[in-house]
């Protein structure tokens, strides 16, 4: 069962979501009661605050048919951005948080990070394949402008030849170019940049600290002028509410110089669909009915459908008009050419083991 939103759910300055659903991992819940003596105001702004977390293990590992990767590294857990929408919501009760206003405002930067990583590339028998940044979170959000985590990464990657691939809605990528343009002559590095809208309107409630449409769509051009390989994904595709954008977004992005392009409908896993839900009745309540009646064409009647092979893309008569759209944008775009897929592909055979800490003749 997943909870219910209270009813003086609001939204505040910079955050998506409206309230705060409970830890569905904890032993017991607490609910405010109004006795009518006191009542305390919800703050209408919300300050972010970061703990560290000293990192035991670098990579995570999956075997996902749905995904193009089977190891990534995510440098801090929550996202200030404040996506509603943001499928990585959920892991944040495994932290004894909500994966509402925690998730945006209670962030976990992950101390030791790179020199866990570089054990692990050290490992005998290590197989070399491209690691993923923000499979989870992403990797340049805010908080990255102060601690350098993400940046360190790619230095270590850089040293020693390993090839990663980066998803982001940040302009904050272009602070690291140099080490991209660097990745990329040696056939080291792709990016993805998302989009999502090209209202600004939109954007800013749906993804409030994010950067704004014209800003990623300047983060394609400026790293396509650096010769870094960078494609888009339209992600989420939200049916009711951004969907007719879709063709749109495509222009944009090949007009700033992506050559590859991919779409993901959008994914309500379990805390996701009441924030969801809540925060529809507070933006666009005209349309709440509508978006959530064609998510549930999408999956079945429900409001999500984990399955592999249908997670990403849905199912039924609209999420195959979505398919069908994608494809015709994408053939006429001249996105995703064997040419353009020949451009985004890395090299694994350069790499080499970096040296162990305190090594100091290897």
């Amino acid at each position: 069962m997943t909870p219910s939103p209270p009813a003086d759910g609001m939204a505040r300055k910079g955050r998506g979501a409206t309230f705060a659903p409970h830890n569905r991992f904890a032993p017991t819940t607490s609910e405010a009661e109004d006795d009518g003596w006191w009542r305390e105001e919800a703050p209408a702004s919300l300050a972010t605050e970061v703990r560290e977390e000293r990192t035991r293990s670098a990579l995570s590992w999956n075997t996902s048919p749905d995904l193009p990767f089977d190891r990534s590294l995510n440098p801090y857990r929550g996202c200030e951005h404040g996506c509603i929408y943001c499928y990585a919501r959920p892991s944040h009760a495994y932290w004894d948080l909500s994966p509402g206003l925690d998730f945006e405002t209670k962030l976990i930067a992950r101390s030791g990070l790179v020199e866990r990583l570089r054990e692990e590339l050290c490992k005998p028998g290590y197989v070399c394949r491209p690691i993923n940044l923000s499979g989870n979170t992403d990797c340049y959000q805010p908080i990255e402008a102060e601690l350098g985590t993400t940046r360190a990464v790619l230095e270590l990657l850089l040293e020693c030849r390993h090839p990663v691939t980066l998803v982001t809605k940040s302009a904050l990528i272009l602070r690291d170019r140099d080490l991209l343009a660097a990745l990329a002559e040696r056939r080291l590095v792709r990016v993805m940049v998302s989009l999502t809208s090209l209202d600004r309107e939109l954007k800013r409630a749906l993804e409030p600290r994010a950067a704004s449409p014209s800003a990623r769509l300047k983060v394609i051009r400026r790293l396509r002028e650096a010769g870094v390989p960078v494609g888009t994904l339209v992600a989420p595709v939200i049916p009711g509410l951004t969907d007719q954008e879709l063709e749109r977004l495509l222009e944009a992005a090949r007009e700033a110089g992506a050559t590859t392009a991919g779409w993901m409908l959008l994914r309500l896993p379990h805390e996701v669909a009441p924030l969801f839900e809540a925060w529809l009745e507070t933006h666009y309540p005209e349309r709440a009915g509508r978006v959530m009646s064609l998510m549930r064409q999408c999956r079945g009647g429900e409001t999500y459908d984990a399955r592999f092979g249908h997670r990403m893309r849905g199912e039924g008569v609209f999420a195959d008009l979505l398919e069908q759209r994608f494809r015709v944008a994408c053939r006429r775009l001249e996105f995703n050419t064997p040419a353009g897929a020949d451009a985004m592909g890395l090299d694994t055979g350069a790499f080499r083991p970096p040296r162990a800490q305190g090594d100091l003749f290897g």
